[in-house]
């Protein structure tokens, strides 16, 4: 019977990645942004969506990531069906909401799951771009902490993967107080010895850099991800004074410390797996 669920879940895992990739003829092409080259897109799928002439990083949805992370057969989705309403009333917002989930195949910015990844028991959450810029809402934030809750419950190691605009502007006070309620679960977590893994995408800013994604116990990040709070034409307006090269680039911010290293989505999963192994986490059975 487990391995029927296991195997009804894996389905599943890859109908919602098929789904929610991005949905263009194999046959066409497009211009990369990192190169400026056309690529056809049956080759960037083949290279899961990194550019095989530069090496450049397209955004990917959750449910695909997830299915190249975990191992098969041992998804299982949590709190599928919590997703923002509009708290404020704010002009559009609704309509936009609606919009992203049917484009996304999900009903909030992240999606939650446990799994195994080389045999070993993790939470792993994976927020999606493409849902209005991976903007913290009240409910993504919800999701968030709710995982780190169920990873120390479980004493699971936790992953999450990030990539966001920002705080949801639509929700006001409401997103920016996910910042605090975030990072103060992952504090108890901490405290409870859990190892947490934050992977950074392309591009994380704003409240979410300002908060969970950069609370790791290891920090990882993407090539070429943009990484940082305010935007670089922001800061250079308000300070009146030209960044360095490269500033706020997942490159810049490994050779400043701020991160543990760079790895290509190709090597993250083998990664992943020796990062887990040599930390020797995984708790009791999540069933």
């Amino acid at each position: 019977m487990s391995s029927i669920l296991a195997q009804r879940r894996q389905k599943l895992l890859a109908m919602k990645a098929l789904r929610s990739s991005p949905h263009v003829p194999v046959h066409t092409q497009e211009v990369c942004p990192g190169c400026a080259k056309p690529v056809s897109r049956r080759e960037l799928a083949n290279h899961r969506y990194v550019c095989p002439l530069c090496g450049y990083h397209h955004p990917v949805s959750a449910y695909y990531r997830l299915s190249m992370v975990l191992d098969k057969g041992t998804f299982r989705e949590l709190d599928a069906n919590l997703a923002s309403n509009d708290p404020l009333g704010f002009p559009g917002y609704s309509a936009k909401l609606e919009q992203a989930k049917r484009r996304t195949g999900t009903g909030e910015g992240v999606v939650t799951a446990l799994g195994r990844i080389g045999g070993q028991k993790v939470a792993v959450g994976v927020l999606d771009s493409r849902f209005l810029m991976g903007s913290m809402s009240a409910a993504l934030g919800e999701k968030v902490t709710r995982l780190v809750e169920q990873a120390g419950k479980g004493k699971l190691s936790l992953i999450l993967f990030s990539a966001s605009g920002g705080a949801r502007m639509q929700e006001g006070i409401l997103s920016l107080m996910q910042m605090a309620k975030t990072a103060a679960a992952l504090e108890q977590f901490s405290q409870r010895g859990g190892l947490y893994i934050s992977v950074l995408t392309h591009p994380t800013t704003g409240g979410v850099t300002a908060s969970f994604a950069s609370l790791g116990d290891i920090m990882l990040a993407e090539p070429g991800a943009l990484i940082g709070f305010a935007g670089p034409r922001v800061i250079e307006q308000t300070i009146g004074e030209k960044l360095p090269e490269g500033f706020q680039s997942a490159e810049y911010l490994l050779e400043h410390g701020f991160l543990d290293a760079i790895v290509p989505r190709e090597q993250l999963r083998a990664t992943l797996i020796r990062l887990l192994a040599l930390h020797g986490k995984g708790g009791e059975s999540h069933g």
